[in-house]
Order: structure tokens, then C-alpha cells, then sequence
């Protein structure tokens, strides 16, 4: 009897329960009105972008080479591959990006990983499933590029881990922050040369004899904020193989390319 009686109640709760959240969001929504997350022009929704901002980002869409993720100027069927890839084939399988650091998005990742806004990271982590979908259905782990712990302590938060954490629940893929560690302290990379930024994180990572058994055999989606000329997650690739993953595919917020980066390194091989 009593959850013949409790039952219709809770339906009947539904409605009130509905129409409660849309009070508060109507409240929220006036002390904290929804802007562009870029610009701050006023919108009618939260965690989004104006027009204009939305404009201002070179999405990556196909064609694109299979290995390194590079916009193509033309698709000449499944698995291209670009020349950079054939000349260089990097260390891990797959690299896919959700747009062209430049803009917009170079703004918005700055934003994100320097002055702390964590308001962006819905945001991304939409963009990021979009981007990831052919890592998603076979992938077993999801691995952030890890921080040293000491820049850890000073920004307070790895990015690559916040957004990891947060797709995890929503791909059904384990996010897993302590099978890859940065196992010195290295240079910023910005402003480094290609070949010194190989040299910088040369031996920089390595998977912790504790964290072996995961990672064997496994499919991995390294996640990264900024592709740049690819020697950070080269690196965590090469580590991650040494511990014998089974694959190794790399999804990214933003990558740079040649001629397209606003100024940044302009090299020819993508990070």
C-alpha cells in the first residue's frame, strides 16, 4: 500500500519540481545574466558564443590527414595521409583536433588555462566529443597530459585534467590522471625551437610500474589542450607504448597549424 501511495505522489512532485529549477534558473539568470564567453556580449543562454565569436574559430572538419589531424585542401578518400605525417610518422596513431589555434579559440584557451576561467570547459568538453567521436566507441582510458607537480602548484588545476574528468561520464570512458606522470620539471615550451622542444620533453614521461597492468594492452585517448609542434604528446605517446598500450590517439582543443596560427611557431610539423 505504501508504494501504491507514494508512487503517484512522486509523479505528481515531477511538475513542481520542474517548474522550482526553472524559478532558480530564472533567478540566476538575473543576478548573473548569460554572456558570450569570449567577448561578454549579452546572449540568452550560458556557455556559449556570440556570432561574431562563433566566426572567429576555424573548426576542423574533413578533409584532414588520418595521422596528424592537418586540415587537407582536398579529400582524396579514407586514411590520407598529409606530407609532414609521411615524412615524420609520429608516435602515436591518430590526432584529432577540434580547431585551428587561432582567433577565437586562442583567445578562449588562454582564458582557460592561464586566467582560470572554468566556465569554458562545458564548452569544450561539447566540442571534445564532437571532435574524439571515432576514439569513443573502442577507447579504454582516457589520459591528461600531466603537469610537473610543482607548475601544478602554481596554476592550481591541470587543464587536460578537467577536461578529462569531465567527459569521462559522458563517453562511458575512465578518465585515469595517475597512469602517465611528468617525471621532471621542464622548460615552458613557448618560444622553443622545434628540435628544442623534442630535447626539452625527451624522457619527460613515463607510466609508474603500479600503473603498468592499465595501461597494457589499452586504448588510449590522450588528451592535450594546445597541439603545437607535437613533441609534448610525442612524448607521452612513446611512454605510453613503453608500457605497452595497445593504441594511441590523441584529441586536443586547439592545434597549430603553418600559416594559419597567428603568429605562433609556424613549423611545419603540428604539436
Amino acid at each position: 500500500m505504501r508504494d501504491e501511495v507514494e508512487a503517484p505522489l512522486a509523479a505528481e512532485s515531477i511538475p513542481k519540481v520542474r517548474w522550482g529549477r526553472r524559478m532558480l534558473m530564472a533567478v540566476a539568470d538575473l543576478a548573473m545574466p548569460p554572456v558570450c564567453v569570449s567577448c561578454q556580449t549579452p546572449l540568452v543562454t550560458h556557455h556559449a558564443l556570440c556570432a561574431p565569436c562563433w566566426a572567429g574559430i576555424d573548426f576542423i572538419r574533413q578533409p584532414l590527414c588520418d595521422r596528424l589531424g592537418l586540415p587537407m585542401p582536398y579529400g582524396v578518400g579514407e586514411g590520407m595521409i598529409s606530407a609532414a605525417a609521411a615524412a615524420n610518422p609520429p608516435p602515436y596513431d591518430r590526432a584529432r583536433s577540434v580547431g585551428i589555434y587561432a582567433g577565437t579559440l586562442k583567445t578562449l584557451v588562454h582564458d582557460f588555462k592561464f586566467r582560470d576561467h572554468q566556465e569554458l570547459r562545458r564548452l569544450f568538453v561539447r566540442w571534445l566529443l564532437d571532435a574524439g567521436a571515432p576514439f569513443w566507441a573502442d577507447a579504454d582510458l582516457i589520459v591528461p597530459v600531466p603537469l610537473h607537480r610543482r607548475r601544478l602548484l602554481k596554476r592550481r588545476f591541470n587543464q587536460s585534467a578537467v577536461l578529462g574528468r569531465a567527459l569521462g561520464p559522458l563517453t562511458g570512458v575512465p578518465c585515469r590522471t595517475n597512469v602517465l606522470q611528468r617525471t621532471r620539471a621542464t622548460a615552458q615550451q613557448v618560444g622553443l625551437t622545434y628540435q628544442q622542444r623534442i630535447d626539452n620533453v625527451r624522457g619527460a614521461f613515463a607510466v609508474p610500474e603500479n600503473m603498468a597492468a592499465q595501461v597494457c594492452q589499452a586504448r588510449v585517448v590522450l588528451l592535450d589542450d594546445v597541439i603545437t609542434t607535437g613533441a609534448t604528446v610525442a612524448a607521452c605517446a612513446t611512454a605510453l607504448r613503453k608500457a605497452g598500450a595497445g593504441e594511441v590517439n590523441v584529441l586536443a582543443v586547439a592545434l597549430t597549424v603553418p600559416g594559419r596560427d597567428d603568429g605562433a611557431s609556424g613549423l611545419a610539423v603540428p604539436e
